[in-house]
């Protein structure tokens, strides 16, 4: 009874494992996609890397203000003593004599020998700290620039962020405006399947000709060939925005969290700081650090250092020594160099202010272009909307006044092609709406967004 149990068992989990139970699609929407690609995107990584490489140059160059022990150690051996002396040296006879005497008169009770051997073989170990007290400001000023460092940094990889996302933006409604248009072809292809029934019908009581039906068969290939190519710029599209918010591409994934659908544009054009401005200013900052420390090179520089010793590298037996030192170096002929290298600076000093305040007047010209552009969407989109709204206005009369006889299909075809690509430029131009909209929050920091529109 147990082994049939079993049997069952294992064919109910054989039929269940066999089933392919339908998932449900996954939907991103453009916040969706906006913090993907903030957290995998290569570039934006890229840029983050650049921040801890940045924090990191500045922990080392901090390491400055501390001491620099050093712990050496020497060991010799040598052939013949370094050091030789005795009183067969001495120069003068009759100290030789005295000393030759009294070595005599005590050398047993002494155990002193007559002749001295130094430095034959010797082994000791040293520490030393040098404490730096002034070297001309440029540990003070290397921190302040490693400091500027992490800062520009930072404003690099926010520069590099906001673009990776206004890309991201643009792909997620190139996305959107690509489903929609499908959309719009399908609809199209829907008019055109009620109007071949209308032909077919007036065919056959013999008020159209074949011609007539041929004409809608080559309308509808024509709409699918346009269906088959928005299909397939929009498996692209999908592609190319997965590659930007770093995920695999899957035929499961929805991008259909927003719409074009827009509202009234209510707030006003208000520039405020960019990073772009604020790196134009680091870079002036640290050109004004690199001139200072160009003059450090030439200044005195102020250290105490401190030796502790142990061995026997001189005598037979082991000492100890400890020794403290207070090194000043003046460089003299250095600020020839350094008067030329001074000059280099100050150059470049102006060359940094000249590039400030040219960019100061681009990105002006540029956060009133932003603004300009999307103000112009906006209007264009009202326009477009009336263009609409004539189009299908112009479709309905066509349908009625062929159905009347007052005019040929290909009346009625030529205002349903109208009527599609007004229905199509519509879409385009919300799309470049969306995307001047964004440009201009990225670039002026504005409190707009796309939720609050």
């Amino acid at each position: 009874m147990k082994h049939i149990t079993t049997l069952k068992l294992i064919v109910c989990i054989s039929l269940l494992s066999s089933l392919h139970f339908p998932l449900s699609a996954q939907v991103l929407s453009l916040d969706s996609c906006l913090s993907l690609a903030r957290h995998n995107n290569a570039d934006v990584r890229s840029s983050q890397i650049a921040v801890k490489k940045a924090q990191a140059v500045k922990d080392q160059v901090f390491t400055k203000y501390f001491p620099n022990i050093q712990v050496r150690a020497l060991g010799y051996i040598a052939a013949n003593p370094m050091i030789e002396f005795g009183v067969d040296d001495i120069k003068s006879t009759d100290m030789r004599e005295l000393l030759e005497a009294i070595y005599e008169a005590f050398s047993e009770e002494t155990d002193v020998s007559n002749h001295l051997e130094l430095m034959k073989h010797g082994l000791g170990g040293a520490i030393i700290a040098a404490q730096p007290i002034y070297m001309g400001g440029r540990i003070v000023n290397g921190n302040c620039l490693a400091n500027l460092g992490v800062e520009a940094a930072n404003l690099q990889s926010e520069i590099k962020t906001r673009d990776i996302l206004e890309q991201v933006e643009s792909s997620y409604y190139l996305v959107v405006g690509l489903k929609e248009k499908t959309a719009t072809v399908e609809a199209a292809l829907t008019l055109i399947d009620s109007l071949s029934h209308t032909v077919n019908a007036a065919l056959a009581n013999g008020l159209a000709t074949k011609a007539d039906a041929l004409q809608i068969e080559l309308k509808r290939n024509e709409i699918k060939a346009q269906q088959q190519q928005l299909i397939s710029g929009l498996r692209l599209s999908e592609h190319l925005l997965c590659i930007q918010i770093g995920i695999d591409y899957s035929d499961d994934l929805n991008f259909e969290g927003e719409s074009l659908n827009l509202s009234t544009f209510t707030s006003h054009h208000s520039p405020s700081p960019r990073p772009e401005r604020q790196l134009l200013d680091i870079n002036l900052r640290a050109q004004q650090l690199q001139k200072k420390l160009t003059i450090g090179e030439a200044l005195p520089q102020l250290a105490l250092v401190g030796i502790g010793y142990y061995g026997n590298t001189i005598r037979n037996t082991p000492t100890a020594n400890a020794v403290a030192l207070l090194s000043l170096s003046i460089p003299l002929t250095d600020w020839w160099e350094t008067s030329h290298k001074i000059r280099e600076h100050n150059l470049r000093i102006e060359e940094a202010r000249t590039m400030q305040e040219d960019l100061n007047k681009k990105l002006s010209l540029e956060e009133e272009k932003a603004y300009t552009d999307m103000v112009d969407a906006a209007m264009l989109i009202r326009s477009d909307s009336a263009a609409l709204d004539l189009a299908q206005e112009n479709y309905r009369l066509a349908n009625l006044n062929y159905s009347a006889g007052a005019i040929t299909l290909n009346d009625v075809l030529q205002a349903h092609t109208l009527l599609l690509k007004a229905q199509n430029a519509l879409t385009d131009r919300r799309i470049a709406y969306l995307v001047a909209r964004r440009r201009l929050q990225d670039i002026t920091k504005s409190l707009l967004s796309t939720k609050n529109q």
